[in-house]
């Protein structure tokens, strides 16, 4: 089963588009847990116990791991959603983009030692520092496209001009994700929720990509706006929530906070569809 296959199979059995994010900050753990880098993977599987039948994919960060030295936690948590919740995809939030030979190594790092099933990228560095990547049939890559952060309008708002009809930049990179880029159906695009007409635009130019949208909950994205400028019947969206969820109490009921939290934003995004 591929990506896509999975993540249509795992939205249809739990009746969800929510992803919860996985962005463990130890300052911000539960008593119990709080400052203690060694509790990365206790944190995150109570999480990921807590929500598996809530949501249509989980997505680690793997800055939050790796700069605690907490790699092989990481691996333990997706072995442990593996084992927990075998149905529901895990999109390795990376944000890689490189050289084809240093992205050969990057794939094999969140395909092979991670296990995931999709991987976020950086596009900026052309067609030949993706193409590693779609090598591995059946997986998924979320090309940056328009990105919930303010700065994004450095670049991606920006026109380019010696193209014909003067595209803004995360057209352009819509326009090749549905198109010549995505020689195996395994392409998607990462759009924030904090600007749904951009979201719009991009669905219009790439109708049946799945869509990863990071910024509902603690970044501010407007759910109801979100659902109704992604969401299309042939074109899945992904929106993603992480600390409103991961930090929903402060308290040993952490993991039920974050559940009841999961709940709600559940059924927030599946009204806004209906």
């Amino acid at each position: 089963m591929n990506f896509l296959d999975m993540l249509r199979n795992a939205e249809r059995q739990n009746g969800s588009m929510l992803c919860v994010g996985l962005d463990p900050e130890p300052a911000r753990f539960p008593a119990g847990l709080k400052d203690d880098a060694s509790k990365i993977y206790a944190f995150c599987a109570a999480i990921v116990d807590a929500t598996a039948d809530l949501v249509s994919s989980f997505k680690p960060q793997i800055a939050y791991f790796a700069a605690h030295r907490a790699e092989d936690q990481l691996e333990r948590l997706i072995a442990h959603m593996r084992r927990t919740a075998p149905a529901v995809p895990v999109i390795l939030d990376a944000k890689r983009g490189d050289i084809g030979s240093t992205a050969e190594q990057y794939a094999k790092e969140a395909f092979e030692r991670y296990g995931a099933d999709a991987v976020t990228l950086s596009p900026f560095m052309g067609f030949d520092s993706i193409q590693p990547y779609l090598k591995y049939h059946g997986k998924g890559a979320f090309l940056l496209c328009r990105t919930s952060n303010p700065g994004g309008d450095d670049f991606q708002n920006q026109r380019l001009r010696s193209v014909t009809g003067e595209p803004l930049l995360y057209e352009h990179i819509a326009q090749l994700a549905q198109g010549p880029w995505n020689l195996n159906g395994q392409l998607g695009l990462v759009v924030g929720a904090t600007y749904p007409a951009e979201i719009e635009r991009v669905r219009a130019l790439a109708p049946t990509l799945p869509l990863l949208i990071p910024g509902v909950g603690a970044q501010g994205g407007d759910a109801l706006a979100t659902v109704k400028a992604g969401w299309r019947d042939n074109g899945p969206i992904i929106v993603n929530s992480s600390r409103a969820v991961l930090y929903a109490s402060g308290g040993a009921d952490f993991a039920q906070a974050a559940r009841q939290e999961a709940l709600k934003t559940r059924a927030m995004l599946q009204a806004a569809r209906a």
